[in-house]
């Protein structure tokens, strides 16, 4: 299963995408702004995809996405909803690769995984969360659609969040 928008190709991550998981993970924002997964090597990789995006793809039909440019192929980031613990709804989550970002590509992916989520998957309720300090986020966040509701805290995360949600 693959989507598509005017410039990119949104398909769901695999093992085939080890090698590029591992450098978006390890990107200094992926650190600062999603937190470490101590992800460091290929087969780590390997290993988070099939152990934490694969099984929920699999139970859902939805999960982590790989974003490709159409124009040349190149991956360049991540979107999904994520069933995370903690939060009501599925969380939306998005990633890109730092030489990426300010062109639009997270919110038009973001946009579409929104309208898979209500049209496809059947989804009443989407949630996001951000940190404090990540503005950008925040901002395109808000674009999507989302209200920003209150401060939270997922279980075994001392940081505190800012929680969005949307219903439709």
């Amino acid at each position: 299963m693959q989507y598509e928008t005017e410039r990119l190709i949104i398909r769901p991550t695999d093992i085939s995408d080890a090698s590029f998981v591992l450098k978006l993970m390890n990107t200094p924002k992926w650190i600062a702004n999603i937190g470490d997964r101590n992800v460091k090597s290929i087969v780590q990789a390997e290993k988070y995809i099939e152990t934490k995006m694969l099984p929920q793809l699999k139970r859902l039909g939805y999960s982590n996405n790989t974003i490709i440019l159409k124009s040349n192929q190149t991956k360049i980031g991540s979107c999904g909803l994520y069933d995370r613990e903690g939060l009501d709804g599925v969380d939306i989550g998005f990633a890109l690769l730092e030489e990426y970002e300010g062109q639009g590509y997270a919110f038009e992916s973001a946009t579409k995984i929104m309208e898979l989520a209500k049209n496809e998957f059947n989804i009443s309720l989407v949630s996001a969360i951000t940190t404090k300090n990540n503005i950008p986020s925040q901002k395109l966040i808000e674009r999507l659609g989302l209200k920003f509701i209150e401060f939270v805290n997922l279980p075994n995360d001392p940081e505190e969040l800012m929680l969005y949600r949307i219903e439709f």
